[in-house]
């Protein structure tokens, strides 16, 4: 079966596809791409709902990418699959049009796939950007690109439920995962002595300080355990939303390292250097339906994993991690106090995730329910 990954998705800023075209290669699929990236983040997409002088901008960009898309899509063999990639609302509907061309002419379609992460109007509400209009045009965005799809790829159980009753038949589950290179950055650090050193705890975050990561929750906890600093170092990469509420909450702890960002293929290596890696806290309606790429990624890369206590985190990760109520500085703090002292149980959770990760998380194991779709 050969599968063309299509669209104008980043993988460096959001790899869930690259995992997806992984995972299908290494199960014996002939795997293609047809990328144009966009070059614009979600928090770029959304701001432009709040300035709509920018919307030209994007309508221009995304015309020059999808000119490019369709020469290329006309290059090679037909597909059998199209599948395209996360932030493919726009997407999604150019690749009804072009193989539904080409599935015409040779009289059998072409499914096409939509890798539909997030909804556009979920994230607009993660990024308080809910009511009025603006909500209503994401709507239409998101059951434009839902109607475009014969198959609809979500990650967690909770997300097939709220899609609207019309679509649920045709979606499955396909959890987010890691790719290879996290697995490479665990063994790496165990080679090179990096996995398990005395000294401070080892503590990392990395996102882009949205609301569904609850950051300021973070830096209450950071700052609660001033106190305790030198048993703690903290790293915290990236920038957004609530950096700066992050930021003010930890002011007073002098031991939190704050990186902007760190290139995509950098990242694995650094956190693997890590005991912990931080998942998400925030109490919104999103926050609860999640199971974030860095829960898997971390785990993948040899870290213990403290999140929240949510559903689908609490189904996937099982008793592999510490879980705490979302929103619950005092809990999160409490939490790395206690790994801080008990060496043998962060060794443990430890084990646990990169085990549960070896065995459920890889990108050959994540896409099953897709290929036994596929095959149907």
């Amino acid at each position: 079966m050969r599968v063309l990954v299509f669209g104008t998705y980043d993988t460096s800023m959001h790899p869930r596809i690259a995992t997806i075209a992984e995972g299908l290669a290494a199960n014996g699929l002939d795997v293609a791409e047809c990328n144009a990236p966009l070059g614009l983040s979600t928090a770029d997409r959304v701001s432009m709902l709040a300035q709509p002088w920018r919307v030209p901008m994007l309508i221009r960009r995304l015309a020059s990418r999808w000119t490019t898309l369709t020469a290329r899509s006309l290059r090679g063999p037909a597909p059998d699959v199209v599948m395209v990639g996360y932030l493919g609302h726009f997407d999604v509907v150019l690749a009804r049009f072009l193989f539904g061309l080409r599935g015409a002419l040779r009289r059998r379609k072409i499914p096409i796939v939509l890798d539909h992460l997030v909804g556009a109007s979920d994230t607009g509400r993660d990024r308080r950007l809910d009511g009025g209009p603006r909500q209503a045009l994401l709507r239409m965005i998101d059951a434009a690109a839902l109607g475009s799809a014969d198959v609809i790829v979500v990650d967690t159980d909770e997300h097939l439920a709220s899609l609207p009753p019309q679509h649920r038949d045709n979606a499955i589950v396909v959890h987010v995962g890691a790719p290879a290179a996290w697995y490479a950055a665990a063994r790496a650090a165990d080679e090179g002595g990096s996995a398990e050193t005395p000294g401070p705890l080892r503590v990392v975050f990395y996102g882009l300080y949205t609301p569904l990561q609850g950051t300021p929750t973070i830096g209450a906890a950071l700052g609660a355990i001033a106190a305790d600093a030198a048993a703690i170092n903290v790293t915290m990469i990236g920038r957004g939303q609530d950096e700066a509420e992050a930021k003010s909450a930890a002011a007073g702890n002098k031991a939190v390292t704050w990186l902007d960002w760190v290139p995509a293929a950098e990242l694995p290596a650094l956190v693997a250097k890590h005991d912990i890696c931080l998942g998400i806290f925030g109490t919104g309606e999103k926050g609860r339906r999640v199971v974030p790429n860095k829960v898997f990624q971390g785990a993948a890369a040899g870290c213990a994993i403290i999140t929240s206590d949510t559903a689908p985190q609490r189904r996937v990760l099982g008793d592999a991690a510490i879980l705490v109520p979302p929103g619950d500085a005092g809990a999160l703090a409490a939490a790395l106090l206690e790994l801080a002292l008990d060496r043998g149980r962060l060794r443990e959770l430890r084990t646990a995730a990169r085990e549960l990760a070896a065995k459920h998380f890889s990108p050959a194991q994540v896409v099953a329910p897709l290929i036994e779709r596929l095959a149907r």
